[in-house]
């Protein structure tokens, strides 16, 4: 595979699942010290990754969830935001100067903190209450936050009596980080030939529903915008026949992302329509990947890990094909603003 180094990977995500045990034992002392809610709060696109994590937890469990930009919380408070709240950052770099001003005004609230982060010497991680640090770096990162969070959801369910069947689906998780190489290798083909179809197009509307949503709107503006500058339109697959269908004619780009949760009927409903008016509708489906091993159930867990997996080969595959490399930036951390 291209500029792919397969033990890293490997050993990057089983290192993410290997936490499960440390999560869960953090996370019992936390609720046994009255902890009332949880609050994930990162800043920028690595924010994205928290929230299918965050939306199993509001949608499965009554432990109230609240998600907040890191920069908004600062500026506005939480009325929700105390004492015994726990409030998780996470971040590649542990250096982002929004997730570091947001970290202090939580604890002056008397928050406990929680971060996730790539190294140990760093201010996130040194500042906070509870740190699990877990080596990656851009091209492993989403993989490693959709891992972690998922972990800590499914704890706080598990420890409140809300799930069964936690440790199957831990041990599942345990054969994902190799499953998905096997999936990068599938995909890989594809991601050379997609990334030479779309290398000049500049313009693309991404959409899917559930967990699967926030892959689609991370990477548009993450992968595409900041790593490639090529327009793009994030939109729901929900709020698609609001507004954004409109912008559809013969040769418009929809990228929809499909996942395995009970969401997969608004991606479907995209996918009927879209294809009625453009020839560019182009599909990516998590079911497309055999997982033998992984249950129905994880499957609808970890539909947008599967697609961070297979987008990185893109990635990987736009960036040649382009001479773009994935570091260049404009303006990004080049300047005080």
């Amino acid at each position: 595979m291209l500029n792919f180094d397969e033990a890293r990977y490997v050993g990057i995500q089983s290192g993410a699942v290997g936490l499960a045990a440390s999560i869960r034992a953090a996370l019992q002392k936390e609720l046994d010290n009255g902890a009332e809610n949880i609050f994930f709060a990162g800043a920028g696109g690595v924010n994205f990754l928290t929230q299918p994590a965050a939306r199993i937890l509001q949608t499965k469990s009554t432990f109230p969830t609240f998600v907040d930009m890191a920069a908004e919380l600062v500026n506005a408070g939480n009325a929700n935001l105390g004492p015994t709240s726990i409030v998780v950052f996470p971040s590649v770099s542990g250096t982002t100067k929004e997730a570091i001003a947001a970290l202090e005004f939580v604890r002056s609230k008397g928050a406990r903190v929680l971060t996730l982060t790539a190294k140990a010497d760093t201010p996130l991680a040194e500042l906070a209450d509870i740190n699990f640090t877990n080596f990656c770096a851009d091209d492993t990162s989403s993989e490693n936050f959709y891992l972690q969070t998922l972990l800590i959801a499914l704890a706080i369910m598990d420890l409140r009596g809300e799930y069964d069947g936690y440790d199957e689906v831990v041990t599942e998780l345990q054969r994902l980080p190799e499953l998905l190489v096997e999936v990068k290798r599938e995909f890989e083909p594809r991601a050379a030939a997609f990334a030479q179809e779309i290398k000049d197009e500049q313009n693309h509307i991404l959409t899917g529903a559930g967990g699967s949503w926030y892959e689609a709107w991370y990477y548009g503006m993450c992968i595409l915008e900041e790593m490639q500058w090529i327009w793009t339109r994030p939109v729901h697959a929900s709020d698609f026949f609001h507004g954004t269908l409109e912008l559809l004619e013969e040769d418009t780009s929809v990228i929809l992302v499909k996942g395995e949760d009970e969401q997969r009927p608004l991606a479907e409903r995209v996918e009927r329509f879209a294809p009625t008016v453009t020839r560019k509708l182009r599909v990516f489906d998590t079911k497309d990947f055999a997982l033998p091993g992984i249950s129905d159930r994880v499957r609808a867990l970890i539909s947008p890990i599967v697609l961070a997996a297979i987008f990185e080969r893109l990635s990987a595959h736009l960036e040649v094909v382009r001479d773009h490399p994935l570091t260049t930036r404009r303006y990004y951390k080049k300047g005080d603003f």
